[in-house]
């Protein structure tokens, strides 16, 4: 079985946020928590949880992003 990024979804207070998905991107969402449920061993989860560990995974793994955070923070924190 394919190893996916993702691993169980955290139960979480979350923040309502109001988004529109493309439909692809909701199919593919869907067939993503279908996966990760067979991978897990878990019931298939509500594809909308799958966005904020998706988003954090990608800002995690994204090293401009963490290079330019790091640049930016230490720039206000010597003013």
């Amino acid at each position: 079985m394919m190893k996916l990024k993702l691993g169980p979804i955290e139960d979480d207070k979350p923040v309502k946020v109001t988004l529109e998905l493309s439909a692809a991107l909701h199919r593919d969402l869907v067939a993503y928590a279908e996966i990760l449920g067979l991978e897990t061993g878990q019931a298939p989860a509500d594809p909308v949880r799958l966005i904020t560990p998706m988003l954090e995974r990608f800002i995690a793994t994204d090293r401009g992003f963490v290079k330019a955070r790091r640049t930016i923070l230490s720039r206000v924190a010597g003013e």
